[in-house]
């Protein structure tokens, strides 16, 4: 054994090298884009497997997907709301089933740092019914990534680990153990992966059927521990993943610890959770992002002349993160001592567009474009251009999900909203922004389309992009944009005056109109030049 400092993220990333990968997709987004990162950076050090960046998450799970049917083990990840975009492949691989491991690492945003919600991907393991990790330190994170890939195998199914932020983000001494060799090819039933309703319907059967197995295995896995306090019956603990280090911490320094039960994997192991229930009067769940188990004893265990306390309860705030001071409050405990904090407040200091980025220059060109013009929306998307909406630019009207602004303007435009103006980066036009610009192309609707070339994923550190330069170009025309209305500009102060009028008389234009903005971003250029 060798031990390491790690992050939650590069302990995922070790442990599926050391359980025999053979390829890893992903599509970056906080907190999970340090599994690719240190996927690529393992795989530069042997050449022994494959480790890439996908176009987008649905692309990246068919990747992984296609791996898996040829019987070698695949990891694919993404931050949660990528888990929506790969949902369609990832909800019927449950039913297609595994041929070599395939491990899906959903990396969830409490708090969202840098998210658009707090969905808990807890939800999509139920959703599909397959199983679940969710560690609560990086060993166990290290530990589960080689497991799961076993447990994938064993079921014939695909196995979802769910890490959070704080976990994704932190280090943490890792023990690590000597590597297994990859899978040999192996075929599969071919037929078992193609879902006519005969085969659906069968393979859906098989699936139902594993549900008591999952269970069983469930109770009985080491990362769950049930502890019973024989001397205080009144009151219990469930917590799960990184909450149950709050709750560790929280009861730190007391003379005992109450009855306690750490949930590790799902399906929940209701054994145990039986166990504490019977032992106690009242249960208190702490686990962070929705009340996933808190839910589920209230209905599903129908518990009776017991009190269940949590976020449904109020006793933990339903929103945010958890932290150990906010479970030492819902034990009971007083404040732990601590130094008041002197001195002047700190100025807000709100997140803003890097001195000299390109999309400065092509808002501030966009918004002299606009000016003297009533009911125009500009229909934004993710990336860093989304800081558009904040002072000074003010620019931007929306932002919900990657891939969103083209078709939310042709909608707009659909309904008489003039000018409609769509944003979006050359990383997400690509992501899913293609489809909405052939349907905007089909219709000639009349909007504009604004597409940022910074030639990188720069939101996310950095990243390859996969539509950039003279291809994004040609893939425009190739879509049906007529050519004399794909524009491209370059977004410099010196050339203030000259992108006003090219947007200008885009918009002007009563049809589908593109301008692609077209120079590299400030640090890529800087590292590139270092």
């Amino acid at each position: 054994m060798s031990r390491q400092i790690l992050l939650g993220d590069e302990a995922v990333a070790l442990g599926a090298v050391h359980a025999g990968l053979s390829a890893g997709y992903s599509y970056p987004g906080t907190p999970a884009s340090e599994i690719m990162e240190y996927l690529i950076h393992l795989a530069g050090e042997n050449k022994a497997f494959k480790a890439t960046w996908s176009v987008n998450e649905k692309v990246a799970y068919e990747e992984a997907l296609g791996v898996s049917f040829a019987g070698k083990r695949a990891l694919v990840s993404f931050k949660h709301v990528g888990l929506n975009v790969a949902a369609d492949p990832f909800m019927n691989s449950a039913i297609t089933g595994a041929n070599g491991g395939l491990l899906v690492v959903s990396a969830d945003d409490p708090g969202m740092h840098s998210s658009q919600n707090e969905q808990d991907s807890r939800y999509y393991v139920q959703f599909a019914q397959i199983f679940g990790y969710e560690p609560s330190d990086q060993q166990e994170a290290y530990e589960m990534t080689r497991e799961a890939f076993d447990l994938s195998e064993r079921f014939g199914l695909p196995v979802l680990m769910r890490l959070v932020t704080r976990l994704s983000h932190s280090r943490s001494p890792v023990e690590t153990r000597d590597a297994r060799p990859q899978n040999e090819l192996k075929k599969g039933a071919a037929k078992d992966w193609i879902l006519l309703p005969v085969n659906a319907r069968r393979r859906f059967g098989l699936l139902l059927d594993r549900q008591a197995e999952m269970v069983r295995f469930s109770d009985e896995s080491r990362f769950n521990v049930l502890k019973l306090n024989e001397g205080d019956r009144s009151f219990g603990v469930i917590a799960s993943g990184v909450a149950y280090n709050y709750f560790r911490e929280a009861e730190a320094g007391e003379a005992s610890l109450p009855s306690f039960l750490k949930v590790s994997t799902y399906p929940l192991p209701e054994g145990l959770i039986r166990r504490l229930v019977g032992h106690v009067d009242t249960v208190l769940v702490v686990e962070d992002g929705y009340p996933f188990i808190e839910r589920q004893l209230k209905g599903l265990f129908g518990i009776a002349g017991k009190t269940v306390l949590g976020k449904l309860s109020g006793t933990l705030p339903a929103s945010g993160e958890l932290s150990p001071d906010i479970v030492r409050r819902a034990l009971g405990r007083g404040p732990l001592p601590a130094l008041e904090a002197s001195g002047l407040p700190l100025a807000a200091r709100p997140p803003q567009l890097c001195v000299g980025c390109p999309h400065a220059d092509t808002f501030k060109a966009l918004n002299k474009a606009l000016e003297g013009t009533s009911g125009s929306n500009v229909f934004s998307d993710i990336g860093c251009y989304t800081l558009g909406a904040l002072p000074p630019y003010n620019a931007i009207h929306s932002c919900v999900c990657m891939g969103a602004s083209i078709g939310m303007a042709r909608g707009a435009a659909d309904v008489g909203i003039r000018p409609a103006v769509s944003v979006i980066g050359d990383s997400t036009f690509a992501h899913s922004g293609i489809t909405p610009l052939l349907g905007a192309a089909h219709a000639d609707s009349d909007m504009t389309v604004i597409i940022l070339d910074n030639a990188t994923t720069a939101m996310t550190g950095g990243q390859p992009t996969y539509g950039s330069g003279e291809r994004l170009l040609r893939l425009i025309e190739g879509l049906g944009v007529a050519k004399e209305h794909i524009r491209t500009i370059e977004p410099l102060p010196k050339h203030h005056d000259k992108n006003v009028q090219v947007i200008k008389d885009e918009i002007g234009h009563r049809g589908l109109s593109v301008i692609v903005a077209v120079r590299e971003c400030v640090q890529e250029q800087r590292k590139r030049r270092s």
